[in-house]
C-alpha cells in the first residue's frame, strides 16, 4: 500500500514537472517568437496610421519651411506630444531600404512593445538637446536588433509631420556599454564621468540610441551618440 502511495504521488510531482515544463516553453517562446508577430503588425499598422494622419492638413500648424519650426529652433511637432502617442517614424539605412519604425512618447514597457520610444524630458527631433530614444534588441519586434553593426558615419532619418531630420552616429555602440542606472547618456548634454570613455560630440542637437547589449536579458545597454547634420522640410 505504502509503495503503491509513493507511486502515486512520484506519478503526480512527474506529471506536475512536466507541465510547469511545457508552461516555461510556451513562455519563452512567446516572449521570442508571439510578441515578435504581435509587434510587427502593429508597427506596420502605426507607421501607416501616422503616415495617413500626416496627410491630413492640422489647425493652427504653422512651420517655417526654413528652419522646420515655429520658434526658429528646428523641430517637427507642432503641438505637445502625449504618453503614448506617436509622433516620429525613424529609418536607418545600415538596416535596410525598407526599415522604418515608429517613434511613441515615453519609454514604458508597453510604449516599447509598439516600437521605439521617446524620453520624456528629451529634446523632441531637431531640437537643440538630447533626443534620445530606447528600443528592444529582442522580442517586441527588435527594432534594433542590428545595433552592434552601426558604426560612425550611418545615418539615422527622423520623420515628422513637417521635416526630415538626418542625424550622423560619431560612436560606435560596440564602445560603450552602461548599467540601466547610468542615466546620463540621456542628458542633454551627456558627460561621460568615465574621463577617458566614451561621449557624444561637442554639437548642440545630439541623438541617443539606447538598447540592450546582450540578446537575452541583461541590466547593462548599449549606447550610440550622434548629431544632426541635415533638416529638410517637408
Amino acid at each position: 500500500m505504502a509503495a503503491s502511495r509513493r507511486r502515486g504521488v512520484a506519478f503526480w510531482v512527474g506529471t506536475g514537472l512536466v507541465v510547469a515544463g511545457l508552461a516555461m516553453l510556451g513562455y519563452v517562446g512567446w516572449q521570442f517568437f508571439g510578441t515578435n508577430i504581435v509587434s510587427e503588425r502593429r508597427q506596420r499598422d502605426a507607421v501607416e496610421r501616422l503616415q495617413r494622419d500626416w496627410r491630413e492638413p492640422t489647425v493652427g500648424q504653422a512651420v517655417d519651411a526654413g528652419n522646420g519650426s515655429r520658434d526658429g529652433t528646428s523641430g517637427g511637432t507642432a503641438e505637445p506630444v502625449r504618453l503614448g502617442d506617436a509622433l516620429a517614424l525613424i529609418r536607418i539605412p545600415r538596416f535596410g531600404d525598407g526599415y522604418v519604425m515608429p517613434v511613441f512618447q515615453g519609454v514604458e514597457d508597453d510604449v516599447l512593445a509598439r516600437g521605439f520610444g521617446h524620453f520624456e524630458d528629451a529634446a523632441g527631433p531637431g531640437e537643440k538637446g538630447n533626443f534620445a530614444l530606447a528600443a528592444h534588441r529582442v522580442t517586441h519586434g527588435e527594432p534594433l536588433r542590428d545595433m552592434p553593426s552601426l558604426r560612425p558615419g550611418d545615418e539615422v532619418l527622423v520623420e515628422t509631420r513637417d521635416a526630415v531630420f538626418t542625424y550622423e552616429l560619431d560612436t560606435d555602440p560596440r564602445d560603450l556599454v552602461v548599467a540601466f542606472r547610468d542615466t546620463w547618456v540621456v542628458d542633454p548634454r551627456p558627460q561621460n564621468p568615465d574621463p577617458d570613455g566614451v561621449r557624444p560630440p561637442d554639437q548642440p542637437r545630439l541623438i541617443t540610441l539606447t538598447t540592450c547589449s546582450e540578446l537575452f536579458h541583461t541590466d547593462n545597454r548599449m549606447i550610440a551618440f550622434g548629431h544632426l547634420v541635415s533638416t529638410r522640410a517637408k
